[in-house]
């Protein structure tokens, strides 16, 4: 491993292939996948009191906001400071760049540039299975059994700002949130953004970058 800790954060809409690319670089490379929204669940588990407060947004589709998650995602990263981690769906807002900003210094930042139609598409033949945060697609990753968990035989959701008709809002609500934390990081100089439809198409592009920083442990042919 580099001797420097790498601190890395992967940006993208809902439905850009963020949780697919984390995986594979922290397969790759041996960063430790940090996702919000697994962090997030695991806080509504424990219950206490942001686990109370994000239940009511979750269970409502909606973003939790900022206050929230950042107590969440802060208390979380102050237990890795020797590290290495990839943040994914944190920070996505100028706020919660801000309170990042003073507990560590990002070494890179992946920002996932998706065409809005592809997003619309992906989004709506999403479905969840809640209790776990598994993501289901209905054309290129069905489940075994239509509308039912391949691990648990639990029943798939399909969130209500997943639907067509709420799509386009979140995405918009998406970009505006985004822009001034992407013009955040291209300004010191550690943005990198990638463009496509395809995630496996993007992926080669995205480990020849991480390979400049930290040695890989596995190649690209095997993921």
């Amino acid at each position: 491993m580099a001797s420097k800790v790498l601190r890395a954060v992967v940006l993208g809409p809902p439905g850009s292939g963020k949780g697919t690319v984390c995986e594979r670089i922290a397969r790759s490379f041996g960063l430790q996948h940090l996702s919000s929204g697994q962090f997030l669940r695991e806080s509504l588990g424990r219950g206490g009191e942001v686990g109370v407060l994000a239940k009511q947004y979750l269970e409502r589709g909606l973003l939790v906001p900022d206050h929230v998650i950042t107590r969440v995602m802060m208390t979380e990263l102050e237990k890795r400071r020797a590290e290495h981690w990839l943040l994914d769906g944190f920070p996505r807002t100028l706020g919660q760049a801000e309170a990042l900003d003073r507990i560590c210094e990002l070494d890179l930042v992946i920002s996932l540039n998706i065409p809005f139609e592809t997003l619309k598409d992906r989004l709506s033949a999403r479905w969840i299975h809640p209790a776990s945060g598994r993501v289901y697609n209905m054309e290129f990753n069905p489940p075994h059994v239509h509308g039912i968990d391949d691990l648990t035989g639990e029943p798939l959701v399909q969130r209500e700002d997943d639907k067509p008709e709420a799509v386009a809002a979140r995405l918009r609500k998406y970009k505006d949130a985004a822009k001034p934390v992407i013009e955040l990081y291209k300004s010191r100089g550690i943005l990198h953004s990638f463009s496509g439809t395809e995630t496996n198409k993007i992926w080669p592009y995205v480990y020849a970058l991480l390979s400049t920083k930290i040695p890989p442990l596995h190649s690209e042919e095997e993921n």
